[in-house]
């Protein structure tokens, strides 16, 4: 039975305040009951939350008590006093302080804010300062990678490359998917605990010492970049790989002087409201990477995307180098960590960044010899070894396929595109890998010899985005590529609710849940199914479905996925990273 109650108002998403997609108001008339589709209800309670992220995030000028920070000193001491059980509860316990400190410094502005045009960069500078990383910023060997799409992949598969020649890698990356420490990698693994808390007390609390209301406290992404610049140092990294939050030019990141090379990666239309309306503003933006004296390459380019980042080449005096998206003899037919055709343009940017990096490092003999024939094995081994999760990653839902249930199939396919050419690439995949049913892990072989699956489409995206430049792009792609979604589901993000990275659950009885976000959404996938007619068609009632929670959603799936056999459930999830993340943790508890 479906019903309706849904509030109005307007939608609150985590890290931002404002709906620049005006939502139509669902109103729960007797004309629009049938209308405005949920989910049905589930027969246990639903695991919501009644706050939103405003709740949890304080704002960014908010400073913790000197009493507090001094209480960090003592902390690790005491820990090592008690006993194992003790320590790690006690170490957990600081773990999620850490986290609320980190979301404190959260700014509640939206991104267009002036504030994130490089306004108080000199700041930045003066944060360097204190935190006493102007000589070891200076040192550290870098690349440092922008771009629109592809960026971390590109830093992933450039890091791994590295590391498979024996150098002592550092990556960081954006945005984490479950945990902050996932941003800080240290020879491909996450930082682990017990570093991220002694490196995150020392910065903060040098900071601390220092702030006031003249020199606020650094809002977030500063304040972890500056983190990792103190994590890469602190660990005496060979190479540090640098991926550009946003833009470039005011990242960040972009405190680096002196890198050892640059690289764009794709450009495309992204965080418009900041980067500029054009291709080429765009990438105007993201050249401001781009350093006199440094090496640059670029992933072939949109001609507009190329005339301006050619032109800023030009200002500086340097070359810009285009690398060419890598073949399959290139890797001795070998597949690449991280799938999709759209990969090999990355690994072409990676192959291009490392073999610099060695050339300047006078490692020429590891470099590969020419542009044609297949790399070096240390090239390969880092290439199929690479991995980053959240991109193209498929994970079978290990409650449903299981030993005591060996018949039933359900499988989430995770791609965090968010932009309109990644939901292109994301389609793509979705439909080719999907038709090769013996790339579906070893333990779903039985459920598969049936044939017959459903495809369902689980969405969310940032109410800062226009779903009309996503959702076409998504559904016409599939069509043309021969796949056909029997139903799509819209889900708020589960994280909004929670601190970063943190594992605390929502609240069980919420006091509010609005939804107005979800339901536009929905009316933009059955505009798109049935033109003007909309959620007013008799063909729409079961075509989409808005549920309360993204565990509601998970649940619906897995009764369904059990219910029907000789069905194989395959669910491609996409839109946000943070709902990404969201399901990666609900799936592995």
């Amino acid at each position: 039975m479906r019903y309706c109650g849904v509030r109005g108002g307007g939608a609150h998403h985590a890290g931002t305040t404002t709906t620049t997609y005006p939502p139509p108001t669902p109103t729960c008339t007797s004309s629009s009951r049938a209308r405005l589709r949920r989910a049905p209800p589930m027969p246990h309670p639903p695991l919501v939350a009644a706050r939103l992220c405003r709740r949890l995030l304080p704002s960014s000028r908010r400073v913790f008590p000197r009493a507090m920070a001094s209480s960090f000193t003592t902390a690790p001491a005491a820990a090592q006093q008690a006993a194992g059980g003790v320590a790690a509860t006690a170490r957990a316990e600081e773990y999620e302080e850490v986290l609320g400190r980190l979301s404190s410094l959260i700014s509640q502005k939206v991104r267009a804010h002036t504030g994130n045009r490089g306004n108080q960069w000199e700041l930045l500078e003066r944060y360097i300062q204190i935190l006493e990383l102007e000589e070891p910023i200076a040192r550290m060997k870098v690349i440092h990678v922008a771009g629109t799409k592809g960026k971390g992949s590109t830093c992933t598969f450039t890091e791994s490359i590295l590391r498979s020649c024996g150098f002592r890698t550092g990556l960081f990356t954006s945005p984490h998917l479950m945990d902050v420490r996932e941003r800080f990698r240290l020879d491909g693994v996450d930082i682990s605990e017990e570093k991220f808390l002694k490196y995150f007390r020392w910065c903060w609390n040098k900071l601390q010492e220092k702030t006031d209301d003249d020199i606020p406290m650094p809002p977030y992404f500063r304040f972890i970049a500056l983190l990792a610049f103190k994590i890469f140092s602190a660990e005496q990294v060979d190479v540090a790989l640098l991926e550009v939050g946003l833009g470039g030019k005011f990242d960040a990141t972009n405190v680096v002087k002196e890198p050892v090379v640059c690289g764009i990666s794709s450009l495309g239309y992204d965080h418009m409201e900041i980067l500029g309306n054009t291709l080429g503003e765009i990438a105007g933006e993201k050249a401001g990477i781009f350093k006199k004296g440094v090496s640059a390459y670029t992933a072939p380019q949109p001609e507009e995307a190329m005339v301006s980042l050619k032109k800023r080449a030009s200002e500086l005096g340097i070359s810009l180098q285009v690398a060419d998206p890598l073949k399959p003899h290139h890797l001795k037919d070998q597949h690449l960590g991280l799938q999709g055709e759209h990969q090999y343009i990355n690994a072409g940017l990676a192959v291009a960044l490392a073999s610099t990096w060695l050339e300047k490092q006078g490692h020429v003999d590891r470099m590969p010899l020419n542009h044609t024939d297949p790399l070096p094995d240390e090239f390969i081994k880092g290439l199929s070894s690479a991995s980053l999760q959240g991109r193209a990653q498929i994970v079978p839902d290990s409650q449903v396929n299981s030993e005591e249930e060996p018949n039933s199939s359900l499988v989430f396919y995770l791609d965090g595109a968010h932009s309109p050419d990644s939901m292109e690439i994301c389609a793509r995949w979705f439909s080719n890998v999907t038709k090769e049913d013996k790339r579906v892990p070893s333990s779903m072989e039985q459920s598969q010899t049936s044939g017959k699956s459903r495809k369902i489409l689980l969405f969310n995206c940032m109410s800062v985005r226009d779903p009309m430049r996503l959702l076409p792009h998504l559904l016409d792609t599939s069509t043309q590529n021969g796949l056909h979604f029997d139903l799509a589901l819209f889900v708020p993000n589960q994280s909004q609710y929670n601190k970063l990275g943190s594992n605390t659950s929502a609240p069980a009885e919420p006091e509010e849940i609005d939804l107005s976000w979800q339901l536009s959404l929905q009316t933009v996938w059955e505009k798109l199914l049935h033109g003007d007619k909309g959620l007013n068609s008799t063909d729409s009632s079961e075509t989409s479905l808005v549920f309360e929670s993204l565990p509601l959603a998970i649940e619906w799936l897995r009764k369904n996925a059990r219910e029907d056999l000789s069905t194989s459930y395959q669910v491609l999830v996409t839109g946000s990273l943070h709902l990404i993340g969201d399901i990666l943790r609900l799936l592995k508890k």
